[in-house]
C-alpha cells in the first residue's frame, strides 16, 4: 500500500509540472533600437545563461518614453537610450545606478569610454546611471568627385559655391547647435537670449544654400544621389556612409575642425527590473568583441570597444546634452523652414 501511494504521488508530481509553463532559468526584458539586439547576438547570450531574451524594438526617442512608462514601468528590465535623453529618466527615478563590480568587460572599453566621468549625463553623485555600447559622430559626408581636397570646416555648409548641392538635417535641436558651432558660441546646447537673432540669421542662410532637408538616413542616401548632391550634414554618421557606399556613391567622411556634435547610446537598468543580475551581464556580454563586430559590420555603428574605422581617433567629439529649450528651437525651426524672415521668425 505504502509503494502504491509513492508511485501515485510521483504521478501527480510529474503531472503537475507538465501543467506549468516552461521557463528559462531568467527572462530578460529588453526595450532597444534596431540592429542593437540582432537575432544571433541574442541567441549566443540565451545560450550562454540558459536564460530567456525578450526584445521589443522602437523607432525613436518619444516611442522609448512611451512604452517604458507603460504599465508603470514594470515591463522592462533594461534599455537603450542616449545619454542627452537618458538624464530625464534619471531626474524621475526611473533607472537605477550600475553596479560596475558586476561588468568586468568595462575594462576593454577605449580610454574615452571608461572615463565616464568626462562625459556628460553617465555619473550623477558620483554613481553610473549608464553604460556606453555604441555611437555615432554627425560629420559631414562629400561627394570626393566634387572635391578635390576633403572639407575641414562647418562652414562649407554655407559655401556658395556649393548652392544647391548642400543637403541638411530636418531637425531644430540639432540644427540650432550646427548653426552655434559654425558661430563659435561657447556651447552649441545653450543659446542665449542675446545669440537667437545670429543662430536664426546663420539657418535662414544654410535654407538658402541646402537642395533639401531629410528626416532619416535611407532618404537622405536618395536625396543625395538624385539631387548630385556634393555634402551632407550626416545626422546619422557612419550608418549613412555605409549606405552610400552600398549605393555605388564614392563618399568620403570627416570630423570638422569645430568637433562633431554626437549621440552615445547607452545601457541602463530599471530601477524595477526582475532580475538585475541578468541585466548586469547582457551588458557585460554586449561588450565582447561578436557584438562589436556585429555593430561595425552589419550597422555601420561603431562600438565602444575598437577604435571606429571612419575617422581619426583624436577627432574632437561633441556629446549631446538637453538644449536650453527643444519646444523653443523646433518652433523656430519650423518657421525657417517655411520661408519666413528673421523679424518673424523671432515674433513670440
Amino acid at each position: 500500500m505504502q509503494l502504491i501511494d509513492q508511485r501515485t504521488w510521483a504521478v501527480q508530481v510529474l503531472l503537475l509540472a507538465l501543467a506549468l509553463p516552461a521557463h528559462a532559468e531568467g527572462v530578460l526584458r529588453v526595450l532597444t533600437w534596431p540592429g542593437y539586439a540582432d537575432p544571433d547576438v541574442v541567441k549566443e547570450f540565451e545560450q550562454r545563461t540558459s536564460s530567456k531574451v525578450e526584445v521589443t524594438f522602437v523607432e525613436n526617442d518619444a516611442e522609448l518614453w512611451r512604452r517604458f512608462n507603460n504599465n508603470n514601468g514594470a515591463d522592462y528590465d533594461v534599455l537603450a537610450l542616449n545619454t542627452a535623453e537618458l538624464q530625464r529618466y534619471i531626474q524621475q527615478r526611473l533607472v537605477t545606478d550600475i553596479n560596475t563590480a558586476g561588468i568586468p568587460n568595462l575594462a576593454r572599453q577605449l580610454p574615452r569610454f571608461r572615463q565616464r566621468q568626462s562625459i556628460p549625463g553617465l555619473v550623477h553623485g558620483g554613481k553610473t546611471y549608464a553604460i556606453p555600447y555604441t555611437y555615432s559622430e554627425m560629420g559631414l559626408i562629400y561627394d570626393r568627385k566634387q572635391f578635390s581636397q576633403p572639407p575641414d570646416s562647418i562652414s562649407v555648409m554655407w559655401d556658395h559655391r556649393y548652392q544647391g548641392k548642400v543637403i541638411a538635417y530636418n531637425g531644430g535641436v540639432h540644427s540650432f547647435s550646427l548653426a552655434s558651432q559654425a558661430l563659435g558660441f561657447a556651447s552649441p546646447f545653450r543659446i542665449g537670449e542675446q545669440q537667437w537673432p545670429a543662430a536664426v540669421a546663420q539657418l535662414i542662410a544654410l535654407r538658402r544654400n541646402v537642395s533639401g532637408f531629410y528626416t532619416g538616413p535611407e532618404e537622405s542616401v536618395t536625396m543625395f544621389k538624385e539631387r548630385h548632391a556634393a555634402l551632407m550634414f550626416a545626422n546619422f554618421g557612419s550608418q549613412q556612409v555605409q549606405l552610400l557606399k552600398a549605393a555605388g556613391v564614392s563618399a568620403g567622411y570627416i570630423v570638422p575642425r569645430e568637433g562633431a556634435l554626437a549621440w552615445l547610446d547607452c545601457w541602463a537598468i530599471n530601477r524595477k527590473a526582475r532580475d538585475p543580475q541578468l541585466a548586469l551581464r547582457w551588458i557585460n556580454f554586449l561588450l565582447e568583441d561578436m557584438p562589436g563586430r556585429v555593430l561595425l559590420q552589419r550597422q555601420g555603428l561603431a562600438n565602444t570597444t575598437s577604435p571606429s574605422p571612419y575617422f581619426n581617433r583624436n577627432a574632437r567629439i561633441v556629446w549631446l546634452e538637453p538644449p536650453e529649450s527643444e519646444e523653443k528651437r523646433d518652433r523656430l525651426w519650423l518657421r525657417i523652414l517655411a520661408g519666413d524672415r528673421a523679424s518673424k521668425v523671432l515674433q513670440p
